[in-house]
Formats: structure tokens, sequence, C-alpha cells
């Protein structure tokens, strides 16, 4: 899905792959990731708006790209491997899976931030009254943060009640505390 917003659309790319990285947890939380970006980098039509290819890497969107998988391993690793015991919901894991998924949703700007500006300079895409940072929270931050937000209060209840249901196929022979 993509719904454009001058030169970076609103799609549901990052919060589906910080979604994946917190449900898989763990170091292995950015392999759904990188198949969906390597797929998407060898010609698959899997990035917004069905494109692919290395043109979009250097594009204004390129940086995000990277961004999916840094966040994704983040929240991963902060959310941690899935348990079948996480069935019953507690305030700690619910704080550990939202602050998971708030961090992979901010970091993933970093690099979106840093490529964006270069290739809005490098374009000449920044009007003279702004810097390219200045250019670049409008044009690609400000302007995500509610949708952002919002895809965040989703994710959150998604996540709390999928990761135990993963863990039983995950990992079926480890035994939960509570046996």
């Amino acid at each position: 899905m993509k719904i454009p917003l001058g030169l970076v659309p609103i799609v549901l790319q990052n919060v589906l792959c910080i979604l994946s990285g917190v449900l898989f947890g763990g170091i292995i939380s950015a392999a759904p990731t990188a198949l969906f970006l390597l797929a998407g980098l060898v010609g698959l039509p899997v990035y917004s708006g069905g494109s692919s290819g290395p043109a979009v890497w250097i594009g204004p969107t390129g940086g995000f790209l990277a961004g999916y998988l840094l966040g994704a391993l983040l929240a991963g690793l902060i959310a941690g491997k899935p348990d079948v015991d996480e069935s019953k919901i507690t305030w700690k894991n619910a704080v550990r899976i939202t602050i998971a998924i708030f961090a992979g949703m901010i970091i993933l700007y970093v690099p979106g931030v840093i490529h964006f500006a270069r290739w809005a300079r490098k374009m000449e895409k920044v009007p003279a009254d702004k810097t390219a940072l200045a250019f670049t929270l409008s044009a690609c931050v400000l302007p995500y943060l509610p949708g952002d937000l919002l895809k965040i209060i989703v994710a959150v209840p998604v996540a709390l009640k999928i990761r135990p249901l993963l863990a039983r196929y995950l990992y079926p022979n480890e035994k939960s505390d509570s046996e």
C-alpha cells in the first residue's frame, strides 16, 4: 500500500518490518526484513508502489530501506525471543514490546533522514530559505509522525497477541517456565 505525500509516500512497510522484528525477536529479528530488501534489490516489485531495484536505494526513500533493517533488528533485540508464556500479558511485557516498536520506528528515520538530506542537496530540491535538515524534517519526518504513532498503537496489541503463538511454532521443543 502506498499513499503519495510529496517525495516520500505513506506506507505500511515501515511498521510491518518493525513488527516482524518484534515477532521473531532476538538476533533473527532482521531476517524477514533482510529478505524483503534483498527481494526488492534483485528486481521483485516489493517496495512501495511495486517498485524495485538499485534505483530505489539511491532515490529519496533509499535511506528508509536501510532504516527498516536497523529498526527491525533493534526492535527484535529489545523485544527478545518470543515465549509461549507471553500469552499471559503483563505490564512488563507490554511496556517492553511498546518500547521495542517505538525504538524501531524511531531508529528507521536516522538513515532515512541522512540519505534524504544528501539526496535533496544533490538534486537541488532544498529551497534557498531552508537548510537541508529543515527541508528534510518538513518533507519526510513531521508529516508522518501522527500516522506512525497510529501504526505503533495498532502494532503493539498485534505483537502481544501473536508473539506467544509464533513461539509455539518457532521453538516447539523448548519448555516454558510454567511447565
